[in-house]
């Protein structure tokens, strides 16, 4: 974040998926828009939390993150670092999501690392959010 490897320590994890959390959204529709239950969205989170079995990568559904035009949407959060929304995924993505949650819990500066993240995940990204934190004004 600032270079000081103090502060970069604060991010470390032990790399099993700890403080790193999912979260899918559970209406999107499917690419013909179809409300057939369940839907893609909660088919793609069914598929997250089966990627993360036997990790401690928290998953969630949530109703909407309003990401409608990209379809199939999902973001992967961690406490104190850059929050990440992706779209364009399937409902098949679980794997995906939960490769790239595993980088982002081994991360020691708290950024999703662009090497070894799967593609769909280089190319579905919608907006990177910096953490609250980095935004605090320091007076």
């Amino acid at each position: 974040m600032d270079g000081n490897p103090a502060a970069r320590a604060e991010y470390a994890d032990n790399g099993n998926g700890a403080g790193v959390t999912v979260v899918v959204c559970s209406s999107c529709r499917d690419e013909q828009g179809s409300d057939v239950r369940p839907t893609a969205g909660e088919r793609l989170g069914v598929a997250t939390a089966q990627a993360a079995d036997r990790t401690d990568i928290r998953v969630t559904q949530v109703q909407c993150l309003g990401n409608c035009k990209r379809r199939l949407s999902a973001a992967i959060l961690r406490d104190g670092s850059w929050s990440y929304v992706f779209g364009d995924l399937t409902p098949d993505s679980g794997p995906d999501l939960i490769a790239g949650a595993s980088l982002f819990a081994a991360s020691t500066d708290g950024v999703l690392p662009w090497r070894g993240r799967p593609d769909s995940l280089k190319r579905g990204l919608v907006a990177r959010i910096p953490p609250l934190d980095l935004l605090k004004d320091p007076s």
